[in-house]
């Protein structure tokens, strides 16, 4: 659940996300079933991952359990991404 909801907040943070926010937006992504991502998507939601984690101001502690839901999803997410280019 902790990791649903730190990745469900993540699309206000998508500024230039080639319309990726309004398509979460849109379906109100659940996470229940698989979703399709352009090429383009895949590295763009790693770097805004990576950088939502690399925010002290955001998760001032490392072992919170929002920063480490949200790590897990990344840790996930660039391990399938890696996997794919491969």
């Amino acid at each position: 659940m902790a990791r649903q909801r730190a990745a469900s907040a993540t699309p206000k943070n998508l500024p230039q996300s080639f319309g990726l926010d309004n398509r979460l937006q849109r379906y109100q992504y659940q996470g229940t079933r698989p979703i399709a991502f352009y090429c383009r998507d895949r590295e763009y939601l790693l770097d805004v991952l990576s950088r939502a984690l690399d925010d002290r101001n955001q998760y001032p502690s490392r072992q919170s359990k929002t920063y480490l839901a949200l790590k897990t999803v990344h840790d996930r997410f660039k391990q399938e991404y890696d996997s794919s280019y491969q």
